[in-house]
């Protein structure tokens, strides 16, 4: 089904954003982003779009759809039914949601924060409790990557996407990822995939 017309709010250092960003490459749909600073997230207009005031927030055609995570699953039932990226079955379902559950908790808490606060300041959270949490789900990652190839399944998901982009960039957060091979080979393995795009460093 051809999108009528995509557009991502967002701003291209936001990993929230990229994953969503990644997904349309991916899937090789057309998009416009819009820059969107935290500025203009306090607008009106922009808080009717997101009333939490976060990004990214996707609009197709008259829908208007805020949080990353949520974007990702509009868009593998929209425009790839049917596809691995989020299985009908529901086992495998279940595992994809459980990192989809990590990538908003953990890895938002851990990598994500510590990324925020050497780039742009203090996150109002201690630095030692962020690299503790991202310590935790690293080992839970290189664990579950020494069964697999990638998250959830064999195969990439919607789990994969979710969480790569601050992994990836965890050591800006001073969170380093030479202990974990199988991390780093994972990584390879995304930037491999058809269409795959960065997030700028």
């Amino acid at each position: 089904m051809a999108p009528s017309s995509l557009t991502v709010y967002g701003t291209a250092l936001s990993g929230h954003t990229h994953r969503v960003q990644l997904f349309l490459h991916l899937l090789e749909l057309p998009y416009r982003l819009v820059e969107t600073p935290a500025s203009v997230r306090e607008s009106a207009e922009f808080l009717r779009m997101s009333p939490l005031g976060q990004i990214p927030v996707l609009q197709d055609g008259e829908l208007v759809l805020a949080d990353s995570n949520a974007i990702l699953v509009y868009l593998a039932k929209r425009y790839a039914p049917g596809s691995g990226w989020l299985p009908d079955d529901p086992v495998e379902a279940a595992q994809v949601q459980r990192w989809l559950s990590l990538a908003a908790g953990e890895i938002a808490f851990g990598p994500a924060k510590a990324r925020v606060g050497a780039r742009w300041g203090d996150t109002g959270m201690p630095l030692h409790l962020m690299h503790k949490l991202a310590d935790k789900v690293l080992r839970f990652m290189e664990a579950s990557l020494a069964q697999q190839d990638f998250l959830a399944l064999p195969a990439p998901t919607l789990a994969d996407l979710a969480c790569y982009a601050y992994i990836a960039h965890a050591p800006e957060g001073g969170i380093s990822l030479a202990p974990y091979p199988q991390v780093r080979n994972w990584i390879a393995r995304v930037q491999a995939l058809p269409n795959f795009v960065p997030m700028p460093e």
